[in-house]
């Protein structure tokens, strides 16, 4: 049923915004969907609005309310009002346009007129026109439902296809419920309507839960598919050295001088002229090269070392006791992405400069996989052979894409970013701090999922990098409680403010309770510190024995 809650009063502020008066202040509340209506080519069509502003603009004198013995109810009928709220409220409405299936929202320029009826847009209303797919249907997502409706009354439903290759960033505080927003993300890409391919970089180990997807009835589908879920602890993580460029081996090793850093790329140069023929080399290789490549001669032919190989042969066979960059063991494109596939790299207990190389060197190959499969350049027996799109998330981007700091996945990251989408290669980013995140890698995802945020640094800083989802909403990121989130971008039709629903699977991520562990803790040692007590006193009262005879 429609329900008119207010009379437009006239334009806003600019050219995209209208005002109408209302005393209804339950059901204004900004992000609210209302409509006009108006006729466009003979056919009558409901313009929909969402409610960025409001303020008090009538109302009883302030001295009744500063007097709490006072009845304001009863002055205001006693003064003749009739209302039930004697309140009036201006409330600008921001114009998003007609719906129109397949173009989308469709804004058409026109203003109400004075005196024009607003109505609240209904439950039904909304499921048609929110969402870019309907619920269940394939290639949907089902992340939660819209914030200011009742329960369950207009789910949101995402379009996956948008939402991966366009690529998405999570951002949030700390506890605003990131990681359990994309658990819920994860869970919808591997349900039988989506079987994603979809590998996680994990540095807290907290998709570790994924797991449970295994064997349970949410995930099997009706022609007996089942995700499955393969999670590689650190230890499994294994990078081959012949995979490394030049600058991924200088970020693992210590500071170097300018001519060691000369010898070690015309020691890679030696290297490179075997690619062709497959050649894979290891450290004891490369320090070959760099003991070929520091070769001097002098005035008369006489070769002699130089002093810059032993320097780098050292710093060289530091990195080979790495457990990550062996010669041959390697995590090649076919063992991290399958359809129907989730592969977390948990990589908790990984050294800061180790991730960087790792996730730099599985983008840079997962990226030449799609492009060289999708231009006939590789065989299927290739291990890069990936004939399907895939998808990369990544946890803390912040440590990948530093907006200040150089980083061997930054540059990685804008060029999946910007020519990704063309050759089935997505990217999700989640980060808590999004003034941290490298500014063109932030402004390259165009679905955002945005969560409570109250530094000031980063709020500025969503101004600039995400501007799908408005001024009005942004405002709201401070007031946002735990699984609350703004989605905007190409995912869905309009920006709108979603309660995430609950997972099927459980959260890896939750903050520990550190008084009830504590408290744990002394009980546990009261029980040993006791039993420790009693064990000479039970040892003294016990019959001892002398061979084989009790003696009392």
């Amino acid at each position: 049923m429609t329900k008119v809650i207010g009379t437009v009063k006239g334009p806003g502020e600019n050219g995209n915004q209208y005002v109408f008066i209302t005393t209804n202040n339950r059901q204004v509340k900004i992000g609210e969907f209302v409509y006009y209506s108006v006729l466009i080519l003979q056919q009558e069509r409901q313009i929909m609005g969402k409610i960025s502003a409001l303020r008090l603009i009538g109302h009883l004198p302030d001295r009744i309310f500063a007097d709490p013995q006072i009845s304001p109810e009863a002055i205001a009928s006693l003064v003749g009002f009739t209302h039930e709220n004697p309140e009036l409220y201006e409330v600008t409405v921001d114009v998003i346009g007609y719906f129109h299936e397949a173009l989308g929202f469709v804004n058409p320029r026109q203003t109400p007129d004075p005196g024009a009826k607003v109505t609240l847009a209904s439950d039904e209303n909304l499921r048609q026109v929110l969402n870019r797919k309907s619920l269940g249907a394939i290639g949907s997502a089902h992340i939660g439902s819209v914030l200011l409706r009742e329960g369950d009354a207009v789910p949101v439903v995402l379009d996956v296809k948008e939402l991966v290759s366009t690529h998405l960033a999570i951002l949030a505080g700390t506890g605003s419920g990131k990681s359990y927003t994309a658990g819920v993300l994860m869970e919808e890409l591997m349900s039988p309507r989506n079987r994603a391919a979809v590998l996680i970089f994990d540095p807290h180990g907290e998709y570790g839960t994924l797991e449970e997807m295994r064997g349970h009835p949410g995930f099997v589908g009706f022609d007996g598919y089942a995700p499955r879920v393969k999670v590689m602890m650190p230890d499994d993580v294994r990078i081959r050295m012949s995979s490394l460029d030049y600058y991924d081996i200088l970020t693992l090793l210590p500071t170097m001088s300018d001519r060691q850093q000369s010898i070690l790329h015309k020691a890679y140069g030696i290297l490179n002229l075997h690619k062709k023929s497959e050649y894979r080399w290891d450290i004891q290789d490369l320090i070959a090269a760099v003991h070929e490549a520091d070769r001097q001669f002098d005035d008369e032919g006489n070769e002699k070392m130089g002093s810059s190989a032993p320097a780098l042969e050292w710093k060289l066979e530091k990195l080979e006791r790495s457990s990550h960059f062996h010669a041959y063991e390697h995590l090649a494109p076919k063992d991290l992405f399958q359809p129907g596939q989730i592969t977390v790299l948990q990589m908790n207990e990984i050294s800061q400069e180790e991730q960087q190389v790792i996730c730099a060197a599985i983008l840079r190959q997962g990226y030449q996989a799609r492009m060289n499969t999708q231009k006939e350049k590789i065989t299927p027996e290739s291990e890069n052979y990936l004939p399907f799109p895939v998808f990369i998330l990544l946890e803390e981007a912040h440590r990948f894409a530093p907006a200040h700091d150089p980083s061997r996945c930054k540059a990685v990251l804008r060029t999946i970013l910007s020519e990704g989408r063309k050759f089935g290669l997505g990217v999700g980013l989640i980060t808590q701090r999004p003034g941290k995140l490298d500014s063109d890698v932030l402004s390259q995802c165009m679905s955002q999922f945005l969560m409570r945020i109250v530094n000031p640094v980063d709020q500025e800083s969503l101004k600039h990098g995400v501007e799908a989802a408005g001024r009005d909403l942004l405002k709201e990121l401070p007031s946002l409680t735990k699984g609350q989130v703004i989605i905007s971008g190409a995912c869905v039709n309009t920006p709108v403010l979603c309660r995430v629903r609950q997972r099927l699977t459980r959260h890896g991520g939750q903050t520990l309770d550190a008084p009830g562990m504590w408290q744990t803790y002394f009980q546990d040692r009261q029980i040993r510190d006791r039993a420790a007590a009693e064990a000479p006193l039970a040892s003294r009262q016990r019959p001892q024995k002398f061979r084989g005879v009790s003696i009392e």
